[in-house]
Order: C-alpha cells, then sequence, then structure tokens
C-alpha cells in the first residue's frame, strides 16, 4: 500500500460513547465513495443521523444528506480555519485568525454573517479567497449556533477524530509503506482496538444529551 488515504468514521451513542463505524481505503474518493460509505452504514443497521461533522472532504455533506435527509451536516470549524490561514502571510495569521474568532464565536448566525461580511471588507483585498471559502460552506458552518456555547465545543470541532487519527498515525509511522492494503487494515484495527479500550465519553455530552433531546424528539429516543 502506498499513498493511499485511510478514512474511519466516529460515531457517538446516545450515552455519549464513542463507536467507530467503519474504516475504509478507497481507490478514489469523492462523492460516490462518500455515498457508498453512507449506504453501507445504512445497510448494517444506522438508523438515523443527528448531526454529521465533517472536515471539508469534497462530496461527503452531500452524500450524508442523500442516504439520511434529516441529518444536520456540520463543518469542523477548526479545518476551516486552517483552511483559511493556508492563504496567510506568516505575519497576518494571529490577526486572522482573531477575526475569524468573530465569525465563528458569535451569539447567532446573523451576527456570525454580518461578521463575515465585516472580515471580507476587511480583509478582501489581500486574502480575496478567505471570505469566500467560508460562503460556499456556509450551510454547514451554521448549525451549531443553535446550540449554546457550552454545547457548540463539542459538535464544531472533529477533535475526538483527530485524536484517532493521532493514534493511527503513531503505529504505523515506524512501519514504512505495507505490502497490501490488507497488512496495513490490520495493523490500523488493532490501533483502534486500543483506542476504544479507554471508553471516554464526550466531554459536556449530558448537557449536550438534554439539548439534543428536546432539539430532535422522538429521533433522538429511537
Amino acid at each position: 500500500m502506498k499513498n493511499k488515504a485511510v478514512y474511519v468514521t466516529l460515531g457517538v451513542t446516545r450515552d455519549g460513547q464513542r463507536e467507530v463505524l467503519g474504516l475504509w481505503i478507497p481507490e478514489n474518493e469523492g462523492a460516490k465513495f462518500w455515498l457508498s460509505v453512507m449506504n453501507e452504514l445504512k445497510n448494517r443497521g444506522t438508523q438515523d443521523i443527528l448531526i454529521a461533522l465533517v472536515d471539508g472532504l469534497k462530496g461527503f455533506p452531500e452524500a450524508i444528506t442523500a442516504a439520511f435527509p434529516e441529518a444536520m451536516a456540520q463543518t469542523c470549524i477548526v479545518h476551516l480555519v486552517r483552511h483559511s490561514l493556508n492563504f496567510c502571510s506568516w505575519k497576518d495569521r494571529k490577526v486572522v485568525a482573531a477575526d475569524l474568532r468573530r465569525i465563528y464565536s458569535a451569539p447567532t448566525a446573523d451576527m456570525a454573517e454580518a461578521e463575515l461580511d465585516a472580515f471580507e471588507e476587511k480583509w478582501a483585498g489581500k486574502y480575496a479567497s478567505i471570505a469566500p471559502a467560508w460562503r460556499r460552506a456556509w450551510q454547514e458552518v451554521i448549525p451549531f449556533f443553535a446550540f449554546d456555547p457550552a454545547i457548540r465545543k463539542i459538535i464544531y470541532t472533529t477533535n475526538a477524530i483527530e485524536s484517532l487519527n493521532r493514534v493511527i498515525r503513531k503505529s504505523i509511522k515506524t512501519r514504512g509503506s505495507f505490502p497490501t492494503d490488507e497488512a496495513a487494515t490490520k495493523l490500523i484495527y488493532l490501533a483502534i482496538r486500543n483506542f476504544e479500550k479507554d471508553g471516554r465519553n464526550v466531554r459536556e455530552w449530558f448537557a449536550a444529551r438534554n439539548q439534543f433531546a428536546i432539539m430532535f424528539g422522538e429521533r433522538f429516543d429511537a
């Protein structure tokens, strides 16, 4: 296996337990691949997805809502900020990051949009690509504004999957290349098993669960 991407999906159950839902090493990426992943999860018994947190992978939000029409697709704000800062010179990054924070820390979606307008007015001349990137993803940026700040912290970043990625990278970094996909999959599987053994719940889960129960009603209890 050489220069291939490995994708892992991580779910959270109603009681706040993290569970790895699947591991894929695709030949090709894109909306068609992600739709096959969603359909596989559906065929394996996943009845509903309340909130799907994604990190900017092309075609992923569309595939999620195609398979689970009622799912709320939320983009990872941390990934969006990192992408934005890639356009900046080092001397401007701290200021740009602070101005971006005004967008995603706004009290409401409408106020966030006003902050985005102000950001674009300030920076469009120097970094014209940043604000349009946020606007293209806007429908996946704003869902978390429906929750209070404490709950937003657990649904606007893919920190949980990043933790798993670190475990996987640590397990394979000294191995170099693998002769087959199967060899790589076995080692990654063992890393995932070790990750799951700690059994940690998502932080702030119990407060979030109360709000999810109200927001999603019968879907949360199904």
